[in-house]
Protein backbone atom coordinates (compact mmCIF):
# COMPACT_ATOMS: atom_id res chain seq x y z
CA UNK A 1 0.00 0.00 0.00
CA UNK A 2 1.45 3.38 -1.17
CA UNK A 3 1.45 6.72 0.39
CA UNK A 4 -0.71 9.07 -2.25
CA UNK A 5 -0.74 12.83 -1.42
CA UNK A 6 -3.21 14.50 -4.03
CA UNK A 7 -3.38 18.18 -4.34
CA UNK A 8 -6.74 19.82 -4.79
CA UNK A 9 -10.13 18.34 -4.54
CA UNK A 10 -10.97 19.43 -7.94
CA UNK A 11 -13.31 16.71 -9.96
CA UNK A 12 -10.37 15.19 -11.69
CA UNK A 13 -8.40 14.87 -8.58
CA UNK A 14 -10.90 13.29 -6.45
CA UNK A 15 -11.54 11.24 -10.00
CA UNK A 16 -8.03 10.09 -9.16
CA UNK A 17 -8.02 9.76 -5.43
CA UNK A 18 -11.45 7.45 -5.25
CA UNK A 19 -9.81 5.04 -8.06
CA UNK A 20 -6.31 4.70 -5.83
CA UNK A 21 -8.18 4.62 -2.85
CA UNK A 22 -10.11 1.20 -4.36
CA UNK A 23 -6.73 0.08 -5.61
CA UNK A 24 -5.61 -0.56 -2.24
CA UNK A 25 -3.69 3.04 -1.70
CA UNK A 26 -3.75 5.06 1.39
CA UNK A 27 -4.74 8.96 -0.35
CA UNK A 28 -4.81 12.23 1.13
CA UNK A 29 -6.04 14.92 -0.66
CA UNK A 30 -4.80 18.54 0.22
CA UNK A 31 -7.57 21.07 -0.79
CA UNK A 32 -6.04 25.51 -0.23
CA UNK A 33 -10.30 26.51 0.02
CA UNK A 34 -12.43 25.47 3.08
CA UNK A 35 -14.51 22.99 0.46
CA UNK A 36 -14.47 20.56 -2.27
CA UNK A 37 -15.02 20.72 -6.01
CA UNK A 38 -13.00 23.11 -7.23
CA UNK A 39 -14.71 24.74 -10.07
CA UNK A 40 -18.06 22.87 -9.32
CA UNK A 41 -19.04 25.35 -6.47
CA UNK A 42 -22.76 26.14 -5.18
CA UNK A 43 -24.39 29.32 -3.88
CA UNK A 44 -27.19 29.88 -1.78
CA UNK A 45 -29.11 32.88 -0.58
CA UNK A 46 -32.56 33.28 0.68
CA UNK A 47 -33.81 30.24 -0.58
CA UNK A 48 -32.30 30.31 -4.56
CA UNK A 49 -29.56 28.34 -5.30
CA UNK A 50 -27.26 28.43 -7.91
CA UNK A 51 -24.36 26.57 -9.98
CA UNK A 52 -21.20 28.49 -10.13
CA UNK A 53 -19.45 26.03 -12.24
CA UNK A 54 -20.98 24.03 -15.64
CA UNK A 55 -24.59 23.92 -15.36
CA UNK A 56 -24.95 20.29 -17.82
CA UNK A 57 -22.55 17.35 -18.05
CA UNK A 58 -22.12 15.82 -21.25
CA UNK A 59 -20.27 12.30 -21.57
CA UNK A 60 -22.20 10.91 -18.13
CA UNK A 61 -20.60 7.29 -18.92
CA UNK A 62 -17.36 9.02 -17.38
CA UNK A 63 -18.69 9.31 -14.13
CA UNK A 64 -20.88 6.22 -14.98
CA UNK A 65 -17.65 4.39 -14.75
CA UNK A 66 -16.25 5.87 -12.14
CA UNK A 67 -18.93 5.22 -9.67
CA UNK A 68 -19.29 1.23 -11.27
CA UNK A 69 -15.21 1.18 -10.30
CA UNK A 70 -15.53 2.91 -6.81
CA UNK A 71 -18.42 1.01 -5.11
CA UNK A 72 -21.59 -0.99 -5.23
CA UNK A 73 -24.15 2.03 -5.98
CA UNK A 74 -24.48 3.22 -9.24
CA UNK A 75 -24.55 6.95 -10.56
CA UNK A 76 -28.15 6.95 -10.66
CA UNK A 77 -28.57 5.30 -7.12
CA UNK A 78 -26.48 8.14 -5.82
CA UNK A 79 -27.58 11.54 -7.09
CA UNK A 80 -30.68 11.94 -9.57
CA UNK A 81 -29.70 12.40 -12.84
CA UNK A 82 -31.91 13.93 -15.63
CA UNK A 83 -31.94 14.19 -19.34
CA UNK A 84 -32.70 17.86 -20.60
CA UNK A 85 -35.02 18.11 -23.70
CA UNK A 86 -34.91 19.95 -25.14
CA UNK A 87 -31.18 20.14 -25.32
CA UNK A 88 -30.80 23.44 -26.06
CA UNK A 89 -32.60 26.36 -27.61
CA UNK A 90 -31.44 29.19 -29.79
CA UNK A 91 -32.41 33.03 -29.54
CA UNK A 92 -29.95 34.28 -33.29
CA UNK A 93 -29.40 37.80 -33.74
CA UNK A 94 -32.07 38.20 -36.30
CA UNK A 95 -34.51 36.94 -33.59
CA UNK A 96 -34.67 33.44 -35.34
CA UNK A 97 -35.65 31.27 -32.02
CA UNK A 98 -34.96 27.22 -32.54
CA UNK A 99 -35.64 24.63 -30.05
CA UNK A 100 -32.91 21.20 -30.35
CA UNK A 101 -34.06 18.35 -29.28
CA UNK A 102 -32.17 16.13 -26.98
CA UNK A 103 -30.01 13.37 -28.64
CA UNK A 104 -32.12 13.29 -32.13
CA UNK A 105 -30.67 13.85 -35.25
CA UNK A 106 -34.29 13.57 -37.09
CA UNK A 107 -35.93 15.92 -34.50
CA UNK A 108 -32.57 18.26 -34.90
CA UNK A 109 -32.90 18.47 -38.97
CA UNK A 110 -36.73 18.90 -38.45
CA UNK A 111 -36.18 21.86 -35.95
CA UNK A 112 -33.45 23.81 -38.23
CA UNK A 113 -35.52 23.13 -41.40
CA UNK A 114 -38.64 25.07 -39.63
CA UNK A 115 -36.72 27.52 -38.35
CA UNK A 116 -33.56 28.65 -40.75
CA UNK A 117 -35.53 27.34 -43.90
CA UNK A 118 -35.41 23.95 -45.60
CA UNK A 119 -31.69 22.39 -46.26
CA UNK A 120 -30.38 23.85 -43.28
CA UNK A 121 -31.46 21.08 -40.92
CA UNK A 122 -29.53 18.32 -43.46
CA UNK A 123 -26.19 20.79 -44.12
CA UNK A 124 -25.73 20.92 -39.99
CA UNK A 125 -26.46 16.88 -40.06
CA UNK A 126 -24.04 16.42 -42.67
CA UNK A 127 -21.24 18.11 -41.16
CA UNK A 128 -22.13 16.63 -37.44
CA UNK A 129 -21.69 13.44 -39.77
CA UNK A 130 -18.09 14.40 -40.76
CA UNK A 131 -17.52 15.34 -37.54
CA UNK A 132 -18.04 11.57 -36.21
CA UNK A 133 -14.67 11.11 -38.05
CA UNK A 134 -13.00 12.98 -35.70
CA UNK A 135 -14.20 10.87 -32.51
CA UNK A 136 -13.83 7.34 -34.01
CA UNK A 137 -10.03 8.79 -35.00
CA UNK A 138 -9.45 10.61 -31.78
CA UNK A 139 -11.87 9.22 -28.86
CA UNK A 140 -9.32 6.80 -27.91
CA UNK A 141 -5.59 8.63 -28.16
CA UNK A 142 -6.90 11.98 -26.49
CA UNK A 143 -10.01 10.56 -24.39
CA UNK A 144 -9.07 7.38 -22.92
CA UNK A 145 -5.12 7.14 -23.44
CA UNK A 146 -2.64 9.42 -21.37
CA UNK A 147 -0.50 11.80 -23.69
CA UNK A 148 2.89 10.32 -24.59
CA UNK A 149 5.80 12.33 -25.22
CA UNK A 150 6.87 10.45 -28.90
CA UNK A 151 7.04 12.76 -31.50
CA UNK A 152 6.19 11.06 -33.97
CA UNK A 153 2.47 10.34 -32.09
CA UNK A 154 2.31 14.39 -31.33
CA UNK A 155 2.90 15.25 -34.31
CA UNK A 156 0.17 12.76 -35.42
CA UNK A 157 -2.18 14.76 -33.18
CA UNK A 158 -1.24 17.64 -34.37
CA UNK A 159 -3.05 17.17 -37.78
CA UNK A 160 -6.88 17.79 -37.91
CA UNK A 161 -9.01 15.15 -38.92
CA UNK A 162 -12.11 16.62 -39.78
CA UNK A 163 -13.03 15.32 -43.69
CA UNK A 164 -13.65 19.05 -44.51
CA UNK A 165 -15.30 19.58 -47.94
CA UNK A 166 -12.42 20.03 -50.95
CA UNK A 167 -12.96 23.05 -52.85
CA UNK A 168 -12.33 22.87 -56.54
CA UNK A 169 -9.73 24.28 -58.97
CA UNK A 170 -5.88 24.46 -58.51
CA UNK A 171 -5.64 26.15 -55.67
CA UNK A 172 -7.94 23.71 -53.75
CA UNK A 173 -7.43 23.71 -49.63
CA UNK A 174 -4.94 20.83 -49.19
CA UNK A 175 -5.81 21.01 -45.14
CA UNK A 176 -8.63 21.10 -43.23
CA UNK A 177 -9.34 24.84 -42.39
CA UNK A 178 -10.22 26.38 -39.00
CA UNK A 179 -14.01 26.32 -37.15
CA UNK A 180 -14.78 29.59 -38.93
CA UNK A 181 -14.08 28.96 -42.07
CA UNK A 182 -15.64 25.62 -41.87
CA UNK A 183 -18.80 27.25 -40.51
CA UNK A 184 -18.56 29.58 -43.60
CA UNK A 185 -18.06 27.53 -46.58
CA UNK A 186 -20.42 24.08 -45.64
CA UNK A 187 -23.55 26.10 -43.22
CA UNK A 188 -23.58 28.65 -45.59
CA UNK A 189 -26.19 30.33 -43.02
CA UNK A 190 -25.01 32.76 -40.12
CA UNK A 191 -27.31 32.02 -37.69
CA UNK A 192 -26.08 27.81 -38.75
CA UNK A 193 -22.40 29.15 -38.60
CA UNK A 194 -23.35 30.91 -35.09
CA UNK A 195 -25.01 27.89 -33.85
CA UNK A 196 -21.61 26.27 -34.41
CA UNK A 197 -19.02 28.86 -33.34
CA UNK A 198 -21.40 28.72 -29.88
CA UNK A 199 -19.99 25.37 -28.87
CA UNK A 200 -16.67 26.43 -29.26
CA UNK A 201 -16.86 29.58 -27.59
CA UNK A 202 -18.94 27.61 -24.73
CA UNK A 203 -15.10 25.97 -23.88
CA UNK A 204 -13.46 29.59 -24.50
CA UNK A 205 -12.46 28.58 -27.92
CA UNK A 206 -11.73 31.32 -30.64
CA UNK A 207 -13.83 30.10 -34.23
CA UNK A 208 -11.23 31.81 -35.56
CA UNK A 209 -8.38 30.02 -34.69
CA UNK A 210 -9.73 26.79 -33.44
CA UNK A 211 -9.33 23.70 -35.91
CA UNK A 212 -12.05 22.83 -37.30
CA UNK A 213 -11.97 19.41 -35.62
CA UNK A 214 -13.47 21.46 -32.57
CA UNK A 215 -16.67 20.28 -35.03
CA UNK A 216 -16.54 17.28 -32.67
CA UNK A 217 -18.04 19.47 -29.64
CA UNK A 218 -21.70 19.39 -31.14
CA UNK A 219 -21.23 15.84 -32.30
CA UNK A 220 -20.63 14.90 -28.56
CA UNK A 221 -23.44 16.66 -27.45
CA UNK A 222 -25.87 15.79 -29.73
CA UNK A 223 -24.81 11.83 -29.86
CA UNK A 224 -24.92 11.27 -26.30
CA UNK A 225 -27.22 14.36 -25.01
CA UNK A 226 -27.08 16.53 -21.92
CA UNK A 227 -27.74 15.83 -18.22
CA UNK A 228 -28.53 17.67 -15.01
CA UNK A 229 -28.21 16.78 -11.59
CA UNK A 230 -31.40 17.20 -9.54
CA UNK A 231 -30.87 20.12 -7.06
CA UNK A 232 -27.77 21.47 -9.57
CA UNK A 233 -24.69 20.19 -10.83
CA UNK A 234 -22.90 20.75 -7.59
CA UNK A 235 -24.82 17.40 -6.67
CA UNK A 236 -21.96 15.51 -8.75
CA UNK A 237 -19.07 17.10 -7.19
CA UNK A 238 -21.08 16.44 -3.84
CA UNK A 239 -21.53 12.58 -4.75
CA UNK A 240 -18.16 12.08 -6.06
CA UNK A 241 -16.62 13.50 -2.49
CA UNK A 242 -18.78 11.26 -0.52
CA UNK A 243 -17.67 8.57 -2.40
CA UNK A 244 -13.78 9.55 -1.69
CA UNK A 245 -14.57 9.38 2.01
CA UNK A 246 -16.54 6.04 1.83
CA UNK A 247 -13.58 4.55 0.00
CA UNK A 248 -11.53 6.44 3.53
CA UNK A 249 -9.80 9.41 1.24
CA UNK A 250 -8.88 11.71 3.98
CA UNK A 251 -9.42 15.30 3.28
CA UNK A 252 -7.43 18.00 4.89
CA UNK A 253 -9.16 21.67 3.90
CA UNK A 254 -7.65 24.83 4.43
CA UNK A 255 -4.12 23.32 3.50
CA UNK A 256 -2.40 25.06 0.75
CA UNK A 257 0.80 23.11 -0.70
CA UNK A 258 3.89 25.68 -1.44
CA UNK A 259 5.65 22.88 -3.21
CA UNK A 260 6.13 19.57 -3.72
CA UNK A 261 8.89 18.00 -1.86
CA UNK A 262 11.82 15.80 -3.58
CA UNK A 263 14.37 13.14 -2.81
CA UNK A 264 16.64 11.54 -5.19
CA UNK A 265 14.98 12.51 -7.58
CA UNK A 266 11.42 12.04 -7.04
CA UNK A 267 8.43 13.58 -5.74
CA UNK A 268 7.86 12.62 -2.04
CA UNK A 269 5.06 14.46 -0.65
CA UNK A 270 3.99 17.91 -0.35
CA UNK A 271 5.25 20.91 1.57
CA UNK A 272 2.31 23.23 3.14
CA UNK A 273 2.16 26.94 3.97
CA UNK A 274 2.25 26.14 7.79
CA UNK A 275 5.91 24.53 7.45
CA UNK A 276 4.96 20.97 7.80
CA UNK A 277 6.30 18.26 5.05
CA UNK A 278 3.86 15.19 4.49
CA UNK A 279 5.89 12.48 3.26
CA UNK A 280 4.79 10.39 0.57
CA UNK A 281 5.38 7.57 -2.25
CA UNK A 282 3.80 9.58 -4.82
CA UNK A 283 1.59 12.87 -5.37
CA UNK A 284 -1.00 13.72 -7.99
CA UNK A 285 -1.19 17.34 -8.76
CA UNK A 286 -4.74 19.06 -10.07
CA UNK A 287 -3.67 22.69 -10.27
CA UNK A 288 -3.25 25.31 -13.13
CA UNK A 289 0.11 25.39 -15.13
CA UNK A 290 1.15 28.73 -12.82
CA UNK A 291 0.54 26.96 -9.66
CA UNK A 292 2.54 24.02 -10.94
CA UNK A 293 5.33 26.38 -12.29
CA UNK A 294 5.39 27.71 -8.36
CA UNK A 295 5.46 23.63 -6.38
CA UNK A 296 7.24 21.95 -8.68
CA UNK A 297 9.16 23.75 -11.22
CA UNK A 298 11.35 20.49 -11.82
CA UNK A 299 7.81 18.93 -13.30
CA UNK A 300 8.01 21.64 -16.04
CA UNK A 301 10.28 20.23 -18.46
CA UNK A 302 9.25 19.94 -22.78
CA UNK A 303 6.42 17.35 -22.11
CA UNK A 304 4.45 19.78 -20.34
CA UNK A 305 2.08 21.98 -22.62
CA UNK A 306 1.03 24.81 -20.58
CA UNK A 307 -1.46 25.61 -23.65
CA UNK A 308 -2.55 29.15 -23.81
CA UNK A 309 -1.10 31.41 -21.42
CA UNK A 310 -4.38 32.14 -19.20
CA UNK A 311 -7.73 31.00 -21.40
CA UNK A 312 -10.69 32.93 -21.44
CA UNK A 313 -13.14 32.84 -18.48
CA UNK A 314 -16.95 32.91 -17.24
CA UNK A 315 -18.92 35.78 -16.29
CA UNK A 316 -21.70 34.87 -14.44
CA UNK A 317 -25.04 36.23 -13.13
CA UNK A 318 -27.47 35.06 -10.64
CA UNK A 319 -30.81 36.00 -10.83
CA UNK A 320 -33.20 35.81 -8.22
CA UNK A 321 -36.96 36.56 -9.57
CA UNK A 322 -40.67 36.79 -8.40
CA UNK A 323 -42.71 34.89 -10.58
CA UNK A 324 -43.03 30.90 -11.36
CA UNK A 325 -41.08 29.61 -14.10
CA UNK A 326 -42.77 29.47 -17.97
CA UNK A 327 -44.31 26.49 -18.89
CA UNK A 328 -42.26 24.56 -21.44
CA UNK A 329 -39.38 26.85 -20.67
CA UNK A 330 -35.43 25.49 -22.01
CA UNK A 331 -33.30 24.53 -19.68
CA UNK A 332 -30.41 25.99 -21.66
CA UNK A 333 -30.84 28.82 -23.86
CA UNK A 334 -27.77 30.88 -25.94
CA UNK A 335 -28.75 33.89 -26.73
CA UNK A 336 -26.26 34.82 -29.63
CA UNK A 337 -24.36 38.30 -29.95
CA UNK A 338 -25.61 41.02 -32.39
CA UNK A 339 -21.73 41.99 -33.05
CA UNK A 340 -20.35 38.55 -33.66
CA UNK A 341 -16.42 40.44 -34.23
CA UNK A 342 -16.89 42.86 -31.02
CA UNK A 343 -17.22 39.76 -29.37
CA UNK A 344 -14.23 38.05 -30.53
CA UNK A 345 -12.43 40.27 -29.84
CA UNK A 346 -13.56 41.56 -26.46
CA UNK A 347 -12.46 37.83 -25.14
CA UNK A 348 -9.49 37.79 -27.24
CA UNK A 349 -8.01 40.61 -28.63
CA UNK A 350 -7.60 44.11 -27.19
CA UNK A 351 -11.26 44.89 -27.71
CA UNK A 352 -12.87 46.53 -24.47
CA UNK A 353 -15.79 44.80 -22.49
CA UNK A 354 -18.05 46.65 -23.74
CA UNK A 355 -20.13 44.91 -26.61
CA UNK A 356 -23.26 42.49 -25.78
CA UNK A 357 -22.15 38.93 -25.65
CA UNK A 358 -23.58 35.97 -26.25
CA UNK A 359 -25.38 34.67 -23.09
CA UNK A 360 -26.15 31.18 -21.91
CA UNK A 361 -29.73 31.27 -19.85
CA UNK A 362 -29.87 28.61 -17.28
CA UNK A 363 -33.68 28.19 -16.00
CA UNK A 364 -33.66 24.53 -14.54
CA UNK A 365 -37.22 22.96 -14.01
CA UNK A 366 -36.33 22.03 -9.94
CA UNK A 367 -37.91 22.65 -6.88
CA UNK A 368 -34.91 22.46 -5.12
CA UNK A 369 -33.03 25.35 -6.31
CA UNK A 370 -36.17 28.06 -5.29
CA UNK A 371 -37.66 29.04 -2.29
CA UNK A 372 -41.09 28.18 -3.94
CA UNK A 373 -43.20 27.53 -7.22
CA UNK A 374 -44.16 31.49 -6.95
CA UNK A 375 -40.16 32.56 -7.83
CA UNK A 376 -37.58 31.07 -10.27
CA UNK A 377 -33.55 30.93 -9.86
CA UNK A 378 -32.44 31.83 -13.30
CA UNK A 379 -28.42 32.21 -13.82
CA UNK A 380 -26.81 34.02 -17.00
CA UNK A 381 -23.14 32.84 -18.03
CA UNK A 382 -20.83 34.32 -21.01
CA UNK A 383 -17.41 33.86 -21.87
CA UNK A 384 -15.23 36.57 -21.22
CA UNK A 385 -11.53 37.58 -21.61
CA UNK A 386 -9.64 36.43 -18.48
CA UNK A 387 -9.14 38.82 -14.92
CA UNK A 388 -5.51 40.94 -16.14
CA UNK A 389 -6.38 41.70 -19.43
CA UNK A 390 -9.95 43.21 -18.08
CA UNK A 391 -9.31 43.90 -14.82
CA UNK A 392 -13.10 42.30 -13.15
CA UNK A 393 -12.10 42.97 -10.03
CA UNK A 394 -12.85 46.53 -10.96
CA UNK A 395 -17.02 47.43 -9.80
CA UNK A 396 -17.76 49.52 -12.47
CA UNK A 397 -16.69 47.11 -15.45
CA UNK A 398 -18.30 43.93 -13.66
CA UNK A 399 -21.22 46.07 -12.86
CA UNK A 400 -21.55 47.42 -16.58
CA UNK A 401 -21.15 44.26 -18.30
CA UNK A 402 -23.67 42.29 -16.02
CA UNK A 403 -26.14 44.68 -17.33
CA UNK A 404 -25.56 44.44 -20.92
CA UNK A 405 -25.97 40.74 -19.85
CA UNK A 406 -29.53 41.48 -18.36
CA UNK A 407 -29.94 43.32 -21.79
CA UNK A 408 -29.63 39.96 -23.71
CA UNK A 409 -32.12 38.27 -21.36
CA UNK A 410 -34.73 40.56 -21.60
CA UNK A 411 -36.13 39.18 -25.03
CA UNK A 412 -36.11 36.17 -23.15
CA UNK A 413 -37.60 36.64 -19.73
CA UNK A 414 -39.89 39.36 -20.40
CA UNK A 415 -40.25 41.62 -17.43
CA UNK A 416 -36.95 40.49 -15.93
CA UNK A 417 -36.10 43.51 -14.21
CA UNK A 418 -39.33 44.01 -12.89
CA UNK A 419 -39.47 40.42 -11.30
CA UNK A 420 -35.82 40.65 -10.48
CA UNK A 421 -35.57 40.38 -6.66
CA UNK A 422 -31.82 40.49 -6.11
CA UNK A 423 -28.77 39.51 -8.57
CA UNK A 424 -25.08 38.37 -8.01
CA UNK A 425 -22.15 38.62 -10.79
CA UNK A 426 -19.51 36.60 -10.72
CA UNK A 427 -16.11 37.29 -12.37
CA UNK A 428 -12.95 35.53 -13.65
CA UNK A 429 -11.44 37.75 -10.42
CA UNK A 430 -14.17 35.73 -8.10
CA UNK A 431 -12.72 32.81 -10.10
CA UNK A 432 -9.12 33.21 -9.46
CA UNK A 433 -10.20 33.61 -6.11
CA UNK A 434 -11.77 30.69 -5.37
CA UNK A 435 -10.03 28.06 -7.47
CA UNK A 436 -6.36 29.34 -7.60
CA UNK A 437 -6.60 29.20 -11.37
CA UNK A 438 -4.47 32.50 -13.25
CA UNK A 439 -6.96 35.14 -14.67
CA UNK A 440 -9.78 32.67 -13.46
CA UNK A 441 -9.46 31.01 -16.89
CA UNK A 442 -11.64 27.77 -17.33
CA UNK A 443 -9.98 25.28 -19.87
CA UNK A 444 -11.39 23.61 -22.95
CA UNK A 445 -11.24 20.49 -23.85
CA UNK A 446 -8.43 19.11 -26.35
CA UNK A 447 -8.29 18.88 -29.63
CA UNK A 448 -6.63 17.30 -32.45
CA UNK A 449 -5.16 19.58 -35.00
CA UNK A 450 -3.61 22.89 -35.13
CA UNK A 451 -0.21 21.76 -34.94
CA UNK A 452 -0.69 20.68 -31.13
CA UNK A 453 -1.44 23.64 -29.77
CA UNK A 454 -4.88 22.49 -28.14
CA UNK A 455 -3.23 19.43 -26.36
CA UNK A 456 -2.85 19.91 -22.55
CA UNK A 457 -0.09 18.88 -19.92
CA UNK A 458 1.19 15.15 -20.08
CA UNK A 459 -0.31 13.12 -16.57
CA UNK A 460 2.95 12.06 -16.61
CA UNK A 461 5.56 14.97 -15.70
CA UNK A 462 9.24 14.61 -15.81
CA UNK A 463 9.52 14.59 -12.35
CA UNK A 464 9.51 10.97 -11.37
CA UNK A 465 6.32 9.73 -9.14
CA UNK A 466 4.36 13.18 -9.86
CA UNK A 467 1.13 12.67 -11.63
CA UNK A 468 -1.31 15.48 -13.14
CA UNK A 469 -5.04 15.64 -13.51
CA UNK A 470 -8.13 17.86 -14.01
CA UNK A 471 -9.14 20.39 -16.48
CA UNK A 472 -5.32 21.98 -17.02
CA UNK A 473 -4.08 18.30 -17.65
CA UNK A 474 -4.79 15.90 -20.59
CA UNK A 475 -7.22 15.65 -22.10
CA UNK A 476 -8.37 18.98 -20.69
CA UNK A 477 -10.98 20.86 -19.18
CA UNK A 478 -15.26 20.07 -19.00
CA UNK A 479 -16.91 17.94 -16.11
CA UNK A 480 -16.33 14.85 -18.67
CA UNK A 481 -12.66 15.47 -19.59
CA UNK A 482 -11.62 16.58 -15.78
CA UNK A 483 -13.17 12.96 -14.56
CA UNK A 484 -10.92 11.09 -17.54
CA UNK A 485 -7.90 12.86 -16.44
CA UNK A 486 -8.45 11.58 -12.85
CA UNK A 487 -8.98 7.65 -14.54
CA UNK A 488 -5.72 8.30 -16.56
CA UNK A 489 -3.39 9.48 -13.56
CA UNK A 490 -5.38 6.90 -11.15
CA UNK A 491 -4.00 4.34 -14.40
CA UNK A 492 -0.37 5.19 -14.87
CA UNK A 493 0.44 5.07 -10.69
CA UNK A 494 -1.84 1.56 -10.45
CA UNK A 495 -0.85 -0.57 -13.45
CA UNK A 496 2.67 1.42 -14.41
CA UNK A 497 4.04 3.90 -17.21
CA UNK A 498 2.79 1.27 -19.90
CA UNK A 499 -1.13 1.66 -19.12
CA UNK A 500 -3.00 2.57 -22.35
CA UNK A 501 -6.35 3.08 -20.82
CA UNK A 502 -9.43 0.47 -20.03
CA UNK A 503 -10.30 -1.82 -22.98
Amino acid sequence: MARIAVIGAGMGAMAAAARLAVAGHRVTVYERAATHGGGVGRMTRDGFAFDTGPGLLHLPAVYRDLFVKTGKESLEQSLGLVQVDPASAHVFADGTFVALPNASRAGVVQALDEAVGAGAGERWSELVNRARAVWDATRRPLLEEPLLADPEYLEALGHDPYPGLRKRGLFRRSTPPVLAAVAERELKDPRLAALLESHALAYGLDPRTAPASAAVLPYMEQTFGSWYVRGGMRGLADAVYERCRKRRVEFVFGAEVVAVAEKDGRAAGVELADGRVDEADTVVAGVSPGVLRRIAPAACGPAVRPGPPVPPGRCTVFLALRGARAAGAAHRTVVHAPDRGAELAGIFGEGAPHYRPTVTVLRPDDPDVRPDEGHEAVTLAATVAPHGRVDWADEATAAGFAERMLDAAEGLLPGLRDRLLWHEVRTPADTERATGAEGGGVPAPVLAGGGGAFLRTANATPLSGLYLAGGFAHPGGGLAHAGMSGTMAAGLIVSGADWRGSQ
